[in-house]
């Protein structure tokens, strides 16, 4: 079984996480873990603390020689700004005068009001720290060792931004092999916004700045894509076995996340089945279909065509120009909420996550379905499949 644990505080030491299920014998190599971290820091909208931190990753534990020994692996990022925090998040007891200020202002659309009110935290820090989307850089980590199983069977993720507030393609996409050309990733990943449209780029830039400027934050959608995935992952046989299913609990689990779909998603309920459904072929051995409007997935199960999901991200909570709020020390309520470091934009950001997060299932599912205790064992079963 495939499982991972991810633990860590925003401002603390460390972000730690652990990874079981892996199997032996696989290559580890540390830059690609570091280079999805570094992709997850930028985006044009990003903060300060981005300028702070130089995310890369420390093995611990179950890697040897460079190959992973079936046991379970360790992993470590520094928060290099933990050096201004050390009595703030001290973990030994301090005098009040040397804890810091308690945050008690709440800010609408943050787990400031619910984390506070569920755990009995008069401190609004203690669940900040927590549910910081901090803690994605520990999701990245763990998808850039998931990535590296799956191109041993042919598999490769991707991520592009399609919109931003207002700002995006204005007719639906067509997602078939053809649609994601090498080139296409080329040109997203040369972006700010990682947008391939170099017209759209410079006006989702302008419009970043448009909110900037009047202490705003901006939203927008993103979509992930599996290319080269297997015909068979995932099943119908129970609700929770439903690849969709995962994948919905996957992208949602990503902080700032409200809105999800699969393939044509939405714009599929606005026409009828014989303008939706995808035609089957079958050629010399070989299954395809005419379209993919069901996003790659059947049934709950991959049906061998790109796997595609559409991300919405809400504009995150923390304004320059705070909306009224509650204080929760004295219930009065109030006329700014707080204020501190903060992103206006992460939804190119947020996309790096989601290509973590479609990892990590599909590597939970391709366990699932091939199996073996080693990569050769693995390998052999996937060779061996119809």
């Amino acid at each position: 079984m495939f499982r991972f644990l991810t633990a860590g505080e925003s401002h603390g030491p460390a972000l730690t996480i652990v990874v079981e299920g892996l199997p032996a014998g696989m290559p580890v190599d540390t830059s690609i873990i570091d280079a999805d971290l570094r992709r997850r820091q930028g985006g044009y909208g990003r903060g300060g603390r981005m300028k702070i931190e130089k995310d890369s990753v420390r093995l611990l534990s179950g890697v040897r020689h460079g190959q992973t020994l079936g046991s379970p692996i360790t992993m470590q990022i520094e928060n290099r700004d933990w050096v201004n925090w050390q009595e703030r998040m001290s973990a030994a007891p301090l005098e009040a005068e040397s804890a810091g200020e308690m945050v008690t202002r709440i800010r609408p659309g943050h787990a400031d009001f619910t984390g506070a009110i569920k755990y009995g935290h008069r401190d609004i820090r203690n669940v900040i720290e927590r549910s910081s989307s901090r803690e994605t850089a520990a999701r990245v980590a763990v998808g850039g060792l998931c990535r590296q199983l799956l191109a041993h069977l042919g598999m490769a993720i991707h991520s592009h931004v399609l919109s931003i507030v207002e700002v995006g393609y204005q007719t639906p996409r067509t997602m078939t092999r053809e649609s994601y050309p090498e080139t296409l990733w080329a040109a997203v990943e040369a972006s700010p916004v990682r947008c391939a449209d170099a017209a759209l780029s410079e006006q989702m830039i302008a419009r970043i700045v448009q909110a900037k400027q009047q202490g705003d934050t901006c939203g927008g959608v993103f979509e992930v894509v599996a290319l080269g995935v297997p015909i068979g992952l995932g099943s119908y046989s129970q609700w929770d076995r439903r690849l969709s299913a995962r994948l919905g609990l996957a992208m949602m689990s990503i902080p700032s996340v409200k809105a999800m779909e699969i393939g044509a998603g939405f714009e599929a309920t606005h026409t009828t089945g014989s303008h939706v459904h995808d035609v089957l072929r079958h050629e010399a051995d070989h299954w395809f279909h005419l379209s993919n409007n069901a996003g790659g997935i059947e049934g709950g199960i991959t049906n061998g065509e790109p796997l595609v999901v559409r991300v919405g991200v809400k504009p995150i909570p923390t304004l320059a120009h705070p909306l009224p709020s509650v204080d929760l020390a004295t219930g009065e309520n109030i006329e700014a909420s707080r204020y501190e470091r903060s992103d206006v934009c992460v939804v190119p950001a947020a996309g790096v996550v989601g290509e973590a997060m479609m990892a990590i299932v599909l590597t939970e599912a391709v366990l699932e379905k091939f199996g073996g205790d080693s990569l050769q064992e693995m390998l052999r079963n996937y060779a061996a499949q119809p």
